[in-house]
């Protein structure tokens, strides 16, 4: 089969597999009136705020589209390799990138009362069924339509250096849906808590509070469509950044185009692997969700770890890189490399957040003493937990490099993300689950309904810590095999530190990773300030409503989010765009020096701020089980502060610095013909 049909038939075969996930979520019992009514309510939230992100996202795609169609032309170099063709894979993949996360996120919104309804019928085992299905869809539609994209594009235009738009639209896309969604998020989070919680005394997801709506929304547009944007972009930018090196650096044309067209035939494995991993979970998630849901991303891993080994054996020859010669399965240790280092990863970010280990325990502990010392601890706790993924990524890529050059870097960046179908899947059950038990609280059910979507929604927590290591891990390994192709397109043999223009613009591109985070963490006061006094004003000015004989304004709070949320996201954004480009028509070394930099702050400041987050938010759940005083005590009220920090910590900043790096960097490598001087 060739390089072409293996994405599209493995491509076609985790679409088809989306559409029997489809049919059984939307076949499951959406529950009694109350329950549906809540549902409709938090998918039309979901589609208005993504309606409304999406044709301010449209414009710039529109308007970056056409100067990239332009750019032969104002740059007065017609032989310029840029022009119409990378600008129609730069808006394919940003249609790709938005239409996968649209899908999720609308069968995700579809599922939680159904997750609700199926704990009621069936348990545990029920309602992990339609929630894992339901994130299924997001993590298939990602890696199967990103990959049937790509594909497709490379069989019409070939040349690797047209084909790099595609990522280039992928990622700007993600940028938006990722902080665009956490400030929607966690704007109305911080307000339901605080105001709801620890102002008026009542419970988290109370019917009564007029926030809930709004968080419960943010869920789906944040942790579900943003995540699947997320790591659909380093997905389409791992397997680029290896195309893109193994033409510019690999000599004899044979052996380019075989190491060009190799993540085609990973990635179909990786598909089928994703597959056979969530039909294991299905199969023995019953009393011990979290040992299903990691058993399945195990079992994905090894598969693709296996399939790689063959497919590589098979297809693989030496090949020459600057003069060294590489063996035929260099890139198969490099991609075994990505893979172990992509399991460490996630195993310290499960380490420092989950309330199973000391750090989480400890920092529960440590609320006692006030929610200052709470927010102290925290964040000691996020920068620890940088250490061993610093440590773990800076191996791997020696390991990478050693077996197959700078190609082994994007290889083991690929490897890391073959399974992003199951990754993705079982990161996006988490917000499911969450909603189903915030849906469970607000229809009034039995109190054993909601301890067992308390149980997923626990184990969601976990996972999604792991898949936040797991995106930033990746992050870190795209954003270089990018930078190294940026280079060698560019034709920078070295980075010199002796070079003023190089040290300046490392020390601006460190820079770049605390201003983006900064004008992120302004926009989401902004949002929960007005969202705090939407809330006070409610509670003070519609009678009966704490007692709760009238009902709230929901979709005032629904609204509020949206419009702080696009306003919020606009600068940083912008800024992501603008700053490679100014730098890189000043000097292309520059640039390179700016990458570096932003590479090796972004990374560390990515893990601390998810981490830190994650290790507040459970340190507040694992009192709430009933320690240290449990719900209503001293500690749980300065737990619940630590964790309103926390939020926009591990679901606005973290995750959306791993974007800008990955942003930057493509649209570096995009425009390296631009920058080329002489």
């Amino acid at each position: 089969m060739t390089a072409i049909g293996v994405p599209l038939v493995t491509g076609s075969v985790g679409l088809l597999f989306v559409l029997l996930l489809v049919r059984e979520v939307l076949r499951s019992d959406p529950g009694n009136k109350v329950m549906v009514q809540i549902s409709e309510a938090i998918q039309q939230g979901a589609r208005a705020f993504l309606k409304r992100e999406y044709t301010y996202v449209s414009i710039l795609v529109v308007v970056v589209a056409l100067l990239i169609a332009l750019a032969p032309m104002l740059s007065g170099n017609p032989d310029l390799p840029l022009g119409w063709r990378t600008s129609v894979t730069f808006i394919i993949g940003a249609i790709v990138s938005a239409l996968a996360g649209y899908i999720g996120m609308s069968i995700a919104t579809r599922a939680n009362a159904r997750t609700t309804q199926a704990a009621v019928n069936g348990g545990v085992k029920g309602a992990l069924g339609v929630a894992v299905s339901a994130g299924s869809v997001m993590g298939m539609s990602v890696a199967s339509m990103a990959l049937l994209g790509l594909a497709i594009v490379y069989w019409i235009f070939k040349e690797p250096v047209i084909v790099n738009g595609y990522a280039m639209g992928a990622s700007l896309v993600a940028l938006f849906a990722r902080s665009g969604g956490g400030l929607f998020t966690k704007g109305a989070d911080m307000a339901a808590d605080l105001v709801g919680k620890v102002e008026a005394g009542i419970p988290e997801d109370d019917p009564r509070n007029p926030a809930v709506i709004a968080d419960n929304v943010g869920d789906n547009v944040g942790d579900v469509a943003g995540l699947g944007a997320d790591l659909l972009e380093s997905y389409v930018e791992s397997i680029i950044a290896s195309m893109a090196l193994a033409a510019a650096l690999v000599a004899g044309a044979a052996v380019k185009d075989q190491l060009m067209t190799l993540p085609f035939y990973i990635a179909g494995a990786g598909i089928i692997a994703s597959i056979l991993g969530i039909l294991f979970v299905k199969a023995v998630g019953r009393k011990n969700p979290q040992a299903a849901l990691m058993g399945g991303t195990y079992v994905a891993a090894g598969l693709t770890a296996v399939a790689s080994f063959f497919i590589i054996r098979m297809m693989g020859s030496d090949f020459t890189i600057a003069g060294k010669t590489y063996g035929v399965m260099g890139p198969f240790y490099a991609t075994l490399a990505g893979i172990a280092s992509g399991v460490i990863i996630g195993f310290v970010s499960e380490y420092f957040t989950s309330g199973k280990y000391h750090p989480v325990k400890k920092l529960a502990e440590s609320s006692q003493m006030g929610p200052a010392i709470t927010v102290t601890t925290g964040t000691a706790v996020g920068m620890e937990s940088t250490a061993v993924p610093v440590l773990v990524l800076g191996v791997s890529i020696i390991i990478a490099h050693h077996f197959a050059g700078m190609y082994g870097i994007a290889m083991a960046a690929f490897g890391m993300l073959a399974t992003t179908g199951m990754v993705v899947a079982v990161d996006s059950y988490g917000p499911v689950a969450d909603n189903a038990g915030g849906i469970a609280e607000m229809a009034g059910l039995d109190p054993h309904v909601r301890e067992i979507t308390d149980n997923l929604d626990a184990v969601g927590n976990t996972t999604a810590a792991i898949g936040k290591g797991f995106a930033i891990g990746s992050a870190a390994f795209a954003a270089i095999g990018l930078l190294a192709a940026y280079m060698a397109s560019a034709n920078i043999q070295v980075a010199d530190m002796s070079d003023p223009k190089v040290m300046a613009g490392l020390l601006v591109g460190g820079m770049l990773p605390f201003l983006f985070s900064s004008m992120l963490f302004q926009a989401v006061s902004d949002v929960a300030f007005k969202m705090i006094d939407e809330v006070r004003r409610q509670f003070r000015e519609i009678p009966g409503l704490l007692k709760g004989e009238a009902l709230p304004d929901s979709a005032t709070c629904v609204d509020i989010s949206t419009r702080g949320a696009i306003r919020g996201m606009i600068r940083p954004g912008v800024m992501a765009l603008v700053v490679p480009v100014v730098v890189g028509l000043y000097d292309e070394k520059a640039l390179a020096g700016l990458l570096i930099g932003a590479v090796v702050t972004g990374v560390v400041l990515g893990i601390q701020t998810a981490n830190s987050g994650g290790a507040m938010d459970n340190a507040k759940k694992y009192i709430e089980e009933g320690h240290f005083g449990g719900k209503g005590s001293d500690a749980h009220k300065a737990a619940v502060v630590g964790d309103t920090v926390g939020d926009p910590l591990k679901d606005t900043v973290g995750p959306s610095i791993n974007i800008l790096i990955k942003l930057m960097s493509v649209i570096s490598l995009v425009l390296a013909p631009l920058f080329m001087r002489g």
